[in-house]
């Protein structure tokens, strides 16, 4: 199922074609919205939830056209593996063979014909006119000779037909993933792997918005109410919209809101449940604080208390995300490498929450799961290391680091906390405790949470604790 994508536009068209009489083919301007979102993302490695919003906005398209542009464009990135085996399978070629252009409608029009409810006339037919506008007549006849015999089978067939025989493989390409992440998938599972296929499903599923209700300035109850959303049911700040634009919405332009998942919620939270070894001396600190969601919680809490919070992000572009994230907070924004970070040491709670795969949000990222290889993990760990056993240089004894990743990948998680707890001597704490209320988060110390049982990013937290 891992197939290269497409090369490029060998000898395709500079401009779109037109009909005898001069006029341009029609075009459906919502699957254009999703082709061009595909194009950017095989072009410029672009990110699909930063480049489709902006091309809805500039084409002024709303409510039932920009649902359909949203759905085709994230769903065709999310089932790229997918896609592109049944793509070769109809073409007779390596989806390498196929002109990037046009590969990206046949991605379009394969994900119509069979992740959705579109009739496959239509599903046909616009392809095909997109085909003819790029190119003309002779490669839209290509792209229907293609989609018609992907419409020949429905997806049951076509997983039965191209799936690996092997169970984990085989839920991975019917749930449109590298089966490398099911693998990991599975094995943070551990004694729940049966679980793996709702797990797979929810993470190929399309997010809810969560929004965070800035504390001191609205509280969740208010930020629901004003926004029509639902109340969360782990976080007291968090706020469920079934969907739309949360930028248009007052509470969020005003900075008494903003987007962020549940889950990342409740690992800021947890930073600041965790029980000290003595009195917080209101001393915090986020090592890795870029774009900024989690130190601007911490900010808000801390600013209830009197306390104040540094914030380390070594890209500048980042770190100003951070300060507008947290503006008219108490938090300090240092650019500088979380591993040496010239701060002096002697804070109470330190967030950790490391660079890594991004395994736990793919659903929100739709392209990032054909991007990431099994390559990327061995470097990502040493970061990891290095930026815990910085902090734990830097956090005073009897005070709590709390090592979280957006991954339930174990050389990711748990690993890596084992690894620093062999080397310092630290005192593990039980973290389920520090998300009251919320079940199945494993079994311990640390805290793996996962879409298909909370509804959440599946993001992993530890809290370590210094002994004095």
């Amino acid at each position: 199922m891992d197939r290269r994508s497409g090369g490029g536009s060998r000898g395709s068209t500079g401009g779109r074609t037109q009909d005898r009489g001069g006029r341009r083919p029609s075009v459906d301007p919502a699957r254009e919205v999703a082709l061009e979102t595909l194009r950017a993302v095989r072009e410029r490695d672009a990110y699909a939830n930063l480049v489709l919003p902006g091309l809805l906005r500039e084409r002024r398209l709303e409510g039932r056209d920009a649902a359909l542009a949203t759905e085709l464009g994230y769903g065709a990135c999310r089932a790229q593996g997918v896609l592109d085996a049944v793509i070769a399978e109809c073409a007779g070629r390596e989806v390498a063979d196929i002109d990037g252009p046009l590969l990206d409608i046949l991605r379009l029009g394969v994900y119509q014909l069979l992740r959705t409810r579109i009739g496959a006339h239509a599903a046909v037919d616009t392809s095909v006119a997109l085909a003819r506008a790029e190119f003309g007549a002779g490669k839209a006849g290509f792209v229907n000779a293609v989609l018609r015999r992907a419409g020949e089978r429905d997806t049951a067939a076509w997983i039965e037909l191209l799936a690996p025989r092997d169970p984990i493989g085989h839920l991975a390409f019917e749930y449109a993933h590298p089966t490398w992440i099911a693998q990991a998938f599975a094995d943070a599972l551990g004694a729940a792997a049966a679980e793996l296929g709702d797990a797979l499903a929810a993470d190929d599923a399309r997010p809810a918005v969560h929004l965070v209700a800035r504390p001191g300035d609205i509280t969740a109850e208010e930020l629901a109410l004003v926004t029509g959303g639902e109340e969360g049911r782990w976080s007291p700040y968090a706020v469920y919209l079934e969907g739309g634009d949360p930028g248009k919405l007052e509470p969020v332009r005003e900075g008494m809101a903003a987007v962020q998942d549940e889950g990342s919620q409740l690992v800021a939270l947890a930073l600041t449940r965790a029980a000290l070894d003595g009195p917080d001396n209101g001393r915090w600190l986020d090592l890795c604080a870029g774009p900024g969601g989690k130190a601007a919680l911490l900010g808000a809490l801390a600013a209830i208390d009197g306390f104040q919070v540094d914030a380390v992000e070594p890209a500048e572009h980042r770190a100003e995300l951070v300060r507008k994230a947290t503006a008219d907070l108490p938090v300090r924004v240092h650019v500088a490498d979380g591993r040496d970070s010239g701060l002096t040491p002697g804070y109470d709670r330190i967030l950790v929450d490391a660079p890594c795969t991004g395994l736990g949000a793919l659903r929100r990222r739709p392209e990032a799961r054909w991007r990431r290889t099994p390559a990327d993990v061995a470097e990502l760990v040493v970061l990891q290391r290095e930026l815990l056993a910085a902090a734990w240089e830097l956090l005073r004894p009897g005070g709590v680091v709390v090592y979280s990743t957006c991954s339930p990948h174990l050389p990711e998680t748990v690993a890596v906390v084992a690894d620093a707890v062999r080397r310092t001597g630290a005192i593990q704490l039980d973290t389920r405790e520090l998300v009251p209320g919320v079940p199945d988060l494993g079994p311990g110390p640390g805290a793996q949470l996962w879409p298909h049982r909370h509804g959440t990013d599946a993001m992993f937290l530890a809290a370590l604790q210094k002994p004095r």
